[in-house]
């Protein structure tokens, strides 16, 4: 089952790597903090981030088991979704103008990492169809290595994110990127196609 473990950490590592609030949130605190207090931040964004991804895998899975024709719809609408994500990473500059207040109490970086993850209910849904889409495809057996890769890519992502920021401080500029938002795009682009041809071999065999 390693493929399957490869694509989720391929999935996961397309998806967190362009410019976002939780990267935001890790690359200041990196930039304005000691190399510690960095990764601790780091740490505390990837539980809370897992704990998403892996409810997101669950919830769509449950309702998969409970509706079996929402696996076509999941993987017709999650390609879609996918594709559009995509592009809009490819046509948007990035910036470092969100996430600095990072220079609080430890506890509040807790509540504030928890409020970034979970408190947008657009990442939920997000999330459920995009995961809902790929649980679709997988072979039996495939659930856990997947979702075991995909919530790796959180772990490797934000703290060598946390590591990078902290060793490179200024050399972390919106020009690179925005250059790592259009790679990330063509390849989420790329997974968005992958589903919907899924789906019209499932439909047309």
């Amino acid at each position: 089952m390693l493929p399957v473990f490869l694509q989720g950490l391929s999935l996961g590592l397309a998806f967190l790597a362009p410019i976002g609030m939780q990267n935001l949130f890790v690359i200041n605190s990196a930039l304005s903090h000691t190399f510690g207090r960095a990764l601790a931040t780091s740490l505390v964004v990837v539980f809370w981030d897992i704990s998403l991804g892996v409810t997101c895998f669950l919830g769509a899975g449950a309702l998969m088991d409970a509706f079996p024709w929402l696996k076509k719809i999941m993987l017709g609408l999650g390609g879609l979704l996918v594709i559009y994500i995509g592009i809009g990473l490819i046509r948007t500059e990035a910036s470092l103008d969100g996430g600095k207040d990072v220079n609080q109490p430890f506890l509040k970086i807790i509540v504030a990492a928890f409020v970034v993850t979970w408190l947008n209910p657009q990442a939920l849904i997000d999330g459920t169809m995009m995961l809902g889409a790929f649980r679709a495809t997988l072979p039996a057996g495939g659930d856990l290595p997947f979702i075991l890769g995909f919530t790796s890519a959180s772990f490797i992502w934000f703290n060598g994110l946390a590591i990078a920021s902290n060793l490179l401080g200024a050399k972390i500029n919106t020009r690179v990127l925005t250059w790592l938002n259009r790679l990330c795009g063509v390849v989420i682009i790329c997974y968005g196609t992958k589903l919907l041809f899924d789906l019209a071999r499932m439909i047309f065999g």
